[in-house]
Protein backbone atom coordinates (compact mmCIF):
# COMPACT_ATOMS: atom_id res chain seq x y z
CA UNK A 1 0.00 0.00 0.00
CA UNK A 2 1.57 3.29 -0.51
CA UNK A 3 -1.79 5.19 0.17
CA UNK A 4 0.79 8.01 1.93
CA UNK A 5 3.57 8.12 -0.63
CA UNK A 6 5.20 11.85 -1.11
CA UNK A 7 3.96 12.39 2.48
CA UNK A 8 5.86 13.57 5.97
CA UNK A 9 4.50 11.96 9.28
CA UNK A 10 5.99 14.00 12.37
CA UNK A 11 4.62 11.35 15.58
CA UNK A 12 5.65 12.53 18.63
CA UNK A 13 6.97 10.21 21.63
CA UNK A 14 7.50 7.27 18.45
CA UNK A 15 9.79 5.49 19.82
CA UNK A 16 7.83 2.57 21.81
CA UNK A 17 4.26 1.92 22.40
CA UNK A 18 1.26 3.83 20.52
CA UNK A 19 3.65 6.19 18.66
CA UNK A 20 5.97 3.23 17.18
CA UNK A 21 2.65 1.61 15.96
CA UNK A 22 1.64 4.74 14.32
CA UNK A 23 4.69 5.29 13.01
CA UNK A 24 5.04 1.92 11.22
CA UNK A 25 1.77 2.23 9.86
CA UNK A 26 2.29 5.55 8.35
CA UNK A 27 5.77 4.26 6.85
CA UNK A 28 4.16 1.09 5.53
CA UNK A 29 1.46 3.08 3.78
CA UNK A 30 4.40 4.98 2.10
CA UNK A 31 5.22 7.83 4.37
CA UNK A 32 8.36 9.39 5.17
CA UNK A 33 8.77 10.00 9.07
CA UNK A 34 10.33 11.93 11.53
CA UNK A 35 10.44 9.67 14.78
CA UNK A 36 10.87 11.49 18.31
CA UNK A 37 11.14 9.95 21.85
CA UNK A 38 12.90 8.96 25.03
CA UNK A 39 14.81 5.49 25.31
CA UNK A 40 16.40 3.37 23.07
CA UNK A 41 15.64 5.40 19.87
CA UNK A 42 18.49 3.32 17.42
CA UNK A 43 16.12 -0.10 17.60
CA UNK A 44 13.15 2.14 17.24
CA UNK A 45 14.17 3.94 13.98
CA UNK A 46 15.82 0.45 12.27
CA UNK A 47 12.36 -1.27 12.94
CA UNK A 48 10.46 1.89 10.68
CA UNK A 49 13.59 2.22 8.18
CA UNK A 50 13.00 -1.59 7.82
CA UNK A 51 9.88 -0.87 5.84
CA UNK A 52 11.98 1.13 2.84
CA UNK A 53 10.78 4.94 3.82
CA UNK A 54 13.17 7.71 4.84
CA UNK A 55 13.34 7.94 8.45
CA UNK A 56 14.79 11.36 10.46
CA UNK A 57 14.87 11.22 14.44
CA UNK A 58 14.90 14.45 16.44
CA UNK A 59 15.34 14.23 20.32
CA UNK A 60 13.14 16.95 21.21
CA UNK A 61 12.50 18.07 24.99
CA UNK A 62 8.61 17.82 24.47
CA UNK A 63 8.77 19.97 27.44
CA UNK A 64 10.12 22.90 26.08
CA UNK A 65 8.97 24.94 23.31
CA UNK A 66 12.44 25.90 21.76
CA UNK A 67 12.91 22.07 21.28
CA UNK A 68 9.79 22.22 19.94
CA UNK A 69 10.43 24.75 17.53
CA UNK A 70 13.87 23.32 15.98
CA UNK A 71 12.29 20.09 15.54
CA UNK A 72 9.29 21.36 13.40
CA UNK A 73 12.26 23.57 11.82
CA UNK A 74 14.17 20.55 11.25
CA UNK A 75 11.60 18.47 10.07
CA UNK A 76 10.57 20.99 7.72
CA UNK A 77 14.30 21.27 6.10
CA UNK A 78 14.52 17.47 5.50
CA UNK A 79 11.52 16.64 3.77
CA UNK A 80 10.34 20.26 2.97
CA UNK A 81 6.76 19.50 4.74
CA UNK A 82 4.89 18.21 7.76
CA UNK A 83 1.80 16.44 6.35
CA UNK A 84 0.52 14.54 9.15
CA UNK A 85 1.36 15.54 12.31
CA UNK A 86 0.62 13.17 15.65
CA UNK A 87 0.64 14.22 18.88
CA UNK A 88 1.25 10.97 21.22
CA UNK A 89 4.29 12.27 23.39
CA UNK A 90 3.03 11.52 27.18
CA UNK A 91 3.97 11.01 30.50
CA UNK A 92 1.95 10.07 33.56
CA UNK A 93 2.29 10.38 37.69
CA UNK A 94 -0.64 9.02 40.05
CA UNK A 95 -1.27 10.65 43.71
CA UNK A 96 -3.97 12.28 44.97
CA UNK A 97 -3.79 15.73 44.65
CA UNK A 98 -3.04 17.06 47.79
CA UNK A 99 0.11 14.86 47.38
CA UNK A 100 0.78 15.87 43.70
CA UNK A 101 3.92 16.76 43.25
CA UNK A 102 3.78 20.37 41.42
CA UNK A 103 6.76 19.76 39.58
CA UNK A 104 5.29 16.59 38.07
CA UNK A 105 1.94 18.42 37.60
CA UNK A 106 3.76 21.20 35.23
CA UNK A 107 5.83 18.14 33.50
CA UNK A 108 2.63 16.31 32.91
CA UNK A 109 0.83 19.38 31.41
CA UNK A 110 3.82 20.57 29.39
CA UNK A 111 3.89 17.26 27.53
CA UNK A 112 0.61 16.27 27.22
CA UNK A 113 -1.00 18.95 26.59
CA UNK A 114 1.37 22.33 25.94
CA UNK A 115 3.76 20.15 23.19
CA UNK A 116 0.45 19.73 20.89
CA UNK A 117 -0.32 23.24 21.12
CA UNK A 118 3.53 24.47 19.64
CA UNK A 119 3.50 21.87 17.26
CA UNK A 120 0.03 22.17 15.85
CA UNK A 121 0.83 26.34 15.59
CA UNK A 122 4.43 25.75 13.97
CA UNK A 123 2.68 22.98 11.39
CA UNK A 124 -0.59 24.43 10.26
CA UNK A 125 0.50 27.69 8.31
CA UNK A 126 2.43 25.38 5.95
CA UNK A 127 -0.74 22.70 5.96
CA UNK A 128 -3.24 25.58 4.90
CA UNK A 129 -0.78 27.11 2.05
CA UNK A 130 -0.97 23.28 0.57
CA UNK A 131 -4.41 23.32 1.46
CA UNK A 132 -3.94 19.22 3.06
CA UNK A 133 -2.94 17.91 6.57
CA UNK A 134 -3.67 16.10 9.38
CA UNK A 135 -3.62 16.28 12.29
CA UNK A 136 -4.43 13.28 14.83
CA UNK A 137 -3.80 14.00 18.65
CA UNK A 138 -3.50 11.02 20.85
CA UNK A 139 -5.74 11.89 24.40
CA UNK A 140 -7.10 9.25 26.27
CA UNK A 141 -10.31 7.64 27.27
CA UNK A 142 -9.04 10.09 30.21
CA UNK A 143 -10.05 12.70 28.14
CA UNK A 144 -13.68 12.06 28.23
CA UNK A 145 -14.09 10.35 31.93
CA UNK A 146 -11.84 10.53 35.31
CA UNK A 147 -9.84 8.06 37.19
CA UNK A 148 -8.66 9.23 40.60
CA UNK A 149 -5.28 9.93 41.33
CA UNK A 150 -4.69 11.06 37.62
CA UNK A 151 -5.29 14.71 37.83
CA UNK A 152 -3.16 16.05 36.12
CA UNK A 153 -3.20 13.16 33.32
CA UNK A 154 -7.11 13.55 33.16
CA UNK A 155 -6.42 17.38 33.00
CA UNK A 156 -4.42 17.76 29.94
CA UNK A 157 -6.03 15.03 28.21
CA UNK A 158 -9.63 16.91 28.79
CA UNK A 159 -7.49 19.99 27.73
CA UNK A 160 -6.55 17.91 24.39
CA UNK A 161 -9.82 16.85 23.44
CA UNK A 162 -10.56 20.71 23.44
CA UNK A 163 -7.82 21.36 21.54
CA UNK A 164 -8.62 19.31 18.99
CA UNK A 165 -12.59 20.94 18.37
CA UNK A 166 -10.70 24.26 18.02
CA UNK A 167 -8.31 22.84 15.71
CA UNK A 168 -11.25 21.50 13.52
CA UNK A 169 -13.28 24.40 13.66
CA UNK A 170 -10.17 27.14 12.61
CA UNK A 171 -9.58 24.55 9.45
CA UNK A 172 -12.83 23.21 8.71
CA UNK A 173 -12.45 25.05 5.40
CA UNK A 174 -9.31 23.71 4.15
CA UNK A 175 -8.26 20.29 3.70
CA UNK A 176 -6.63 20.25 7.06
CA UNK A 177 -8.38 18.15 9.62
CA UNK A 178 -7.92 17.37 13.26
CA UNK A 179 -9.08 14.86 14.84
CA UNK A 180 -8.13 12.91 18.59
CA UNK A 181 -8.00 9.20 19.33
CA UNK A 182 -8.84 7.95 22.80
CA UNK A 183 -7.72 5.05 23.18
CA UNK A 184 -8.90 2.71 26.63
CA UNK A 185 -5.85 0.60 28.55
CA UNK A 186 -2.82 -0.01 25.78
CA UNK A 187 -0.03 -2.40 27.10
CA UNK A 188 2.34 -0.23 26.24
CA UNK A 189 5.80 0.39 29.08
CA UNK A 190 3.80 3.71 30.46
CA UNK A 191 0.86 1.13 31.60
CA UNK A 192 3.19 -1.86 32.09
CA UNK A 193 4.68 0.20 35.12
CA UNK A 194 1.21 0.27 36.49
CA UNK A 195 0.92 -2.80 36.20
CA UNK A 196 3.67 -4.12 37.65
CA UNK A 197 3.21 -1.44 40.71
CA UNK A 198 -0.56 -3.49 41.27
CA UNK A 199 1.15 -6.61 41.67
CA UNK A 200 3.83 -5.51 43.78
CA UNK A 201 1.09 -3.72 46.26
CA UNK A 202 -1.52 -6.13 45.76
CA UNK A 203 0.34 -9.82 45.67
CA UNK A 204 -0.59 -10.43 42.71
CA UNK A 205 1.33 -12.11 39.43
CA UNK A 206 1.63 -9.96 36.38
CA UNK A 207 -1.10 -11.71 34.68
CA UNK A 208 -3.50 -11.51 37.29
CA UNK A 209 -2.69 -7.43 38.14
CA UNK A 210 -3.70 -7.18 34.13
CA UNK A 211 -7.05 -8.96 34.32
CA UNK A 212 -7.73 -6.60 37.59
CA UNK A 213 -6.56 -3.68 35.91
CA UNK A 214 -9.01 -4.25 32.89
CA UNK A 215 -11.91 -6.27 34.96
CA UNK A 216 -12.19 -2.75 36.72
CA UNK A 217 -12.64 -0.12 33.55
CA UNK A 218 -12.34 -2.26 30.21
CA UNK A 219 -15.67 -3.99 29.62
CA UNK A 220 -13.80 -6.30 26.95
CA UNK A 221 -11.76 -7.73 28.82
CA UNK A 222 -8.53 -7.28 26.41
CA UNK A 223 -6.23 -4.86 25.69
CA UNK A 224 -6.21 -2.61 22.89
CA UNK A 225 -3.29 -2.54 20.92
CA UNK A 226 -1.12 -0.30 19.22
CA UNK A 227 -2.19 -1.36 16.04
CA UNK A 228 -5.76 -0.87 16.25
CA UNK A 229 -4.95 2.47 17.02
CA UNK A 230 -2.38 2.88 14.28
CA UNK A 231 -4.68 1.51 11.52
CA UNK A 232 -7.45 4.27 12.76
CA UNK A 233 -4.71 6.87 12.53
CA UNK A 234 -4.18 5.77 9.39
CA UNK A 235 -7.77 5.97 8.41
CA UNK A 236 -7.90 9.40 9.53
CA UNK A 237 -5.65 10.12 6.52
CA UNK A 238 -8.03 8.28 4.00
CA UNK A 239 -10.15 10.43 1.80
CA UNK A 240 -12.92 8.68 3.11
CA UNK A 241 -12.07 10.47 6.67
CA UNK A 242 -12.27 13.86 4.63
CA UNK A 243 -15.35 14.81 6.60
CA UNK A 244 -14.24 13.36 10.34
CA UNK A 245 -13.09 16.33 12.06
CA UNK A 246 -12.86 17.65 15.63
CA UNK A 247 -13.94 14.00 17.08
CA UNK A 248 -12.82 12.05 19.78
CA UNK A 249 -12.91 8.81 18.61
CA UNK A 250 -12.55 6.00 22.31
CA UNK A 251 -11.04 2.58 20.99
CA UNK A 252 -11.38 1.43 24.66
CA UNK A 253 -13.10 -1.92 24.66
CA UNK A 254 -16.69 -0.49 26.05
CA UNK A 255 -15.11 1.98 29.23
CA UNK A 256 -17.25 4.77 28.10
CA UNK A 257 -19.85 2.64 27.28
CA UNK A 258 -20.51 1.77 30.91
Amino acid sequence: MSMLKGKTALVTGSTSGIGLGIAKAFAEQGANIVMNGFGDSAAAIAEVKALGVEVEYHGADMSKASDIEDMMAFAEKRFGAVDILVNNAGIQHVANIEDFPVDRWDAIIAINLSSAFHTTRLALPNMKQRNWGRIINLASVHGLVASAQKSAYVAAKHGIVGLTKVTALETAQTGVTCNAICPGWVLTPLVQKQVDARAERDGLSNDEAKKALLSEKQPSGEFVTPEQLAALAVFFCSPAATQIRGVAWNMDGGWVAQ
